[in-house]
């Protein structure tokens, strides 16, 4: 099994509002071509904490990256660290947190903005710094990341659905409304992904409560989506997810040898060998 993998991670959303204002997600799912899932993220429900875990596989306990302000490289072995060590490219267009976590800390705009280098572990890379810098921006940024650097694993990452979580509330219009415009504009890429053979992954970190906020244990703040795209994927019936395990279901399906823990029965080989 070796596949190209595109994660796409929409910062914040919650899986109360990712179930009904998702209409193109939602929308293929209904017309079996993915599946819909839901899993709680690891504690706590902060941002850089699970990027990492998403990343690596490891929780916050275990990373070290405990909160947002922890500044410095990962110590973990990441996606980009075993794609790039096998011979895959890698590519992200992402939040600066994500260069800061795999690339260099901490993040100068004038230098790190634009990243591009065989070596390291993210080859090719886009970052912004402001929360609000548009989704359809960033879209934007990661399509022409992908026809340029033609990854066998990308990295999409959007901060508007938390940027409006937090200054309106988990529970606003404007916080729905950021849900539903994420929405559309991967509605402008996903069908092409699809047919260029991408297997792609769209979830979140964390979601969002009523205070504008997250970190704990409320279901808004914990209970997050996770949309699977692609032949590769099974696209059984709901199944108890753990965070943790997509970064190893992931480097699974990229073909890559790893020792991390995954979800097999996500997959179709994986289901067909059990």
């Amino acid at each position: 099994m070796s596949h190209r993998v595109i994660l796409v991670v929409l910062d914040g959303l919650n899986h109360a509002v990712g179930q009904h204002a998702m209409g193109h997600l939602h929308a293929l799912c209904e017309a079996g071509r993915g599946s819909y899932h839901t899993l709680d993220c690891e504690l706590p429900a902060m941002s850089r904490p699970l990027y990492e875990c998403l990343l690596t596989g490891d929780r916050p306990v275990d990373s070290g990256v405990v909160h947002n302000q922890v500044v410095r490289r990962s110590t973990g072995t990441s996606l980009f660290d075993l794609a790039v060590r096998q011979g895959r490219r890698t590519a992200a267009a992402a939040y600066h947190w994500v260069s800061e976590l795999y690339l260099e800390a901490p993040f100068v705009p004038a230098r790190h903005r634009f990243h591009q280098d065989p070596e390291s572990a993210i080859q090719a890379g886009l970052f912004y710094w402001q929360d609000h810098y548009p989704d359809d921006h960033l879209f934007s940024d990661a399509e022409a990341l992908r026809r340029l650097s033609d990854p066998d694993f990308l990295l999409v990452h959007s901060m508007n659905v938390d940027d409006a979580g937090h200054r309106h509330g988990g529970e606003s219009p404007q916080y729905r409304n950021a849900a539903r415009r994420a929405d559309i504009a991967l509605a402008d890429y996903l069908p092409a992904w699809l047919a260029e053979g991408y297997q792609v992954m769209v979830t979140a970190d964390h979601g969002m409560n009523a205070d504008g906020s997250h970190s704990g244990l409320l279901e808004e703040e914990r209970r997050v989506p996770l949309w699977l795209f692609g032949e590769a994927f099974a696209h059984d019936a709901a199944i108890t997810l753990q965070q943790p395990r997509l970064c190893g279901t992931l480097a699974s399906l990229l073909g890559l040898q790893h020792d991390k823990p995954s979800h097999p029965e996500l997959l179709v080989e994986g289901r067909d060998a059990s």
